[in-house]
């Protein structure tokens, strides 16, 4: 095996060097395993050996796991501060902090680790949704939610949509010619039974985008006509006008609708599919209610 080349590794250093300066605005993209956590890692502790108090310090992070990994490896580096010996800590500090006053960081590098412990609640390394979830417990009239509320786990949460979805449904049975029962039986017919509760999921992952199309529309008629400006439906087609225009345009190519449908009976992996296509041909010319 090749080993690596050194050009490469002195600049991925120097790279990871520039991402942990705290006084860069920095936008890290790398792939699994090459050091973004080492990066945020030495980034906090730069901020910490400039004497930045560490309850002014937030870290967030997507999952627990990483709030978690990220905390051990500054707590861990920190004690390793506290220990070492001072020509391995030089050694460390050069590399952390190149350029800098090595003999005046040493001092503050050894106190860190009692300093951070010694911070009410400790450093802020956290879920963005904890961070989040903070920020509504301090502001809740700000943000129109209840003081003391609770998060829903997500079982619970998966039980209550469960009810919510039986509820709907009883509804509609309960009511034959109600809108709701049309617009399920619209549904119904065309997917299948197990696809009805992606549906309603993908549906309620998308509420806000739907509540804003309420909002932002006169009526369903308005809703209606924006569709079919999407779709490049014109306001007077219907499902009818749609399949005869199909017929005539299949009528007016029948020869060269034939002659597919002959070379495909010939291709062994393709024969149904050129008989099918013959079957097509004899529906247009029979009318466009066999052909639907």
């Amino acid at each position: 095996m090749d080993s690596l080349d050194p050009n490469a590794l002195a600049e991925a250093a120097a790279a990871q060097l520039r991402g942990s300066d705290p006084n860069a605005s920095a936008w890290v993209s790398a792939s699994a395993g090459s050091g973004k956590t080492k990066v945020l890692r030495d980034r906090v502790l730069r901020l910490l050996l400039a004497g930045v108090e560490p309850s002014r310090i937030l870290c967030l992070t997507y999952t627990k796991a990483a709030a978690a990994e990220m905390s051990n490896r500054i707590a861990q580096t920190l004690a390793e501060w506290a220990a070492i010996d001072d020509d391995l800590l030089r050694a460390e500090l050069r590399k952390l902090a190149a350029g800098a006053d090595i003999k005046a960081l040493m001092p503050v590098a050894r106190r860190l680790f009692a300093r951070v412990l010694d911070t009410p609640g400790g450093m802020k390394i956290e879920t963005i949704h904890a961070f989040c979830q903070s920020l509504l417990r301090r502001f809740p009239l700000e943000a129109n939610v209840a003081p003391h509320f609770d998060l829903i786990e997500e079982r619970d949460a998966a039980t209550l949509l469960r009810e919510a979805r039986d509820d709907m449904l009883n509804a509609a049975r309960t009511e034959p010619g109600g809108g709701l029962r049309r617009a399920l039986d619209v549904t119904v017919a065309r997917m299948s039974e197990g696809r009805l509760n992606d549906l309603l999921g993908e549906l309620l992952n998308r509420r806000a985008r739907f509540q804003r199309l309420i909002e932002r529309s006169a009526g369903l008629p308005e809703i209606r006509a924006a569709i079919r400006s999407l779709l490049r439906v014109g306001p007077e087609e219907t499902r009818a006008s749609v399949l005869a225009a199909a017929v005539n345009d299949i009528a007016c190519n029948a020869a060269a609708i034939r002659r597919i449908a002959e070379a495909l009976a010939q291709c062994p992996d393709a024969e149904r599919r050129g008989a099918a296509v013959e079957k097509v041909l004899a529906a247009a010319r029979s009318g466009r209610k066999r052909l639907a």
